[in-house]
């Protein structure tokens, strides 16, 4: 595990608190607010960030990464551009720690290895890629662990013990649980299944359990956080940064206060 993930939920376990973990597609709405955004999240109590790399095909996720994906390429925002802005992040915070989230194309382009190294170089500590199986992640997550760079993979309600088996030994940093069956966006959040399956989930791992999908507000976080060791926050986000394109002041502050609420909630 990366050194800032192994301290950041070591520090949380000893003081009894749970991992607010936001997502938000960089360059989204524009390459210019994604940094101080990433700094107004910390603020509003935020543990880990997860930071999209925008793609052309996202087919995880709903409607609203969709177009955040689709707001990123607009303005060309490409993996290169991610990593500078990471670089500039870690000029005044290196403490945070940051995954970055999406699909295997960009950084296959990239090249595994030129991508791990320049990932280490500017502060990135783990990489979700979302259409990446276990089964065939072997050769990205031998170089990935070589730059002390965490693999981290999803798992969902349909996860059989013998795949969580698979993916908790690929995987480090944190595991993903998604809530629910579907795509990003998706609400009906039943948070009695959720803890059935973290509960399931933690009987073949230490890793901690962050779970995403279907949480959008305060109620929601505190809801999950109780079951779990993360709550993953990404379309309620995302959707500020839809409804405020162009109004910059208006997307730092409306997520700011939502994170303070969810952290608020979270820690009573």
């Amino acid at each position: 595990m990366s050194g800032r993930l192994t301290e950041c939920f070591a520090t949380l376990k000893e003081n009894n608190r749970k991992a607010l973990i936001p997502y938000i597609t960089a360059g989204d709405s524009n390459p210019t607010i994604t940094v101080p955004l990433m700094h107004r999240m910390v603020e509003s109590g935020v543990d880990i960030i997860e930071l999209g790399i925008p793609f052309s095909d996202p087919m995880a996720d709903g409607p609203t990464i969709q177009l955040a994906c689709e707001r990123a390429l607009e303005h060309h925002t490409s993996l290169h551009d991610v990593i500078d802005m990471v670089s500039e992040f870690r000029k005044t915070n290196t403490t945070t720690p940051i995954v970055l989230m999406g699909y295997l194309n960009p950084v296959e382009a990239f090249g595994y290895e030129e991508f791990a190294k320049a990932a280490k170089e500017c502060g990135i500590d783990g990489l979700l890629t979302v259409d990446l199986p276990p089964e065939e992640s072997t050769q990205l997550v031998d170089v990935l662990k070589k730059y002390e760079i965490d693999p981290i993979f999803l798992l969902s309600p349909t996860t059989t013990e013998e795949r969580i088996d698979k993916i908790v030994h690929a995987g480090s940093g944190y595991l993903y649980y998604v809530s629910l069956k579907g795509v990003t966006g998706s609400s009906a959040l039943n948070v009695d299944e959720v803890a059935s399956n973290v509960a399931k989930i933690n009987k073949h791992t230490t890793l901690p359990v962050g779970v995403g999908f279907g949480i959008k507000d305060a109620e929601s976080a505190s809801a999950v956080a109780a079951v779990s060791d993360g709550v993953i926050v990404g379309s309620a986000i995302v959707k500020i940064i839809e409804n405020n394109p162009d109004d910059t002041d208006t997307i730092l502050d409306q997520i700011g206060a939502l994170l303070s609420s969810m952290r608020e909630a979270m820690d009573k």
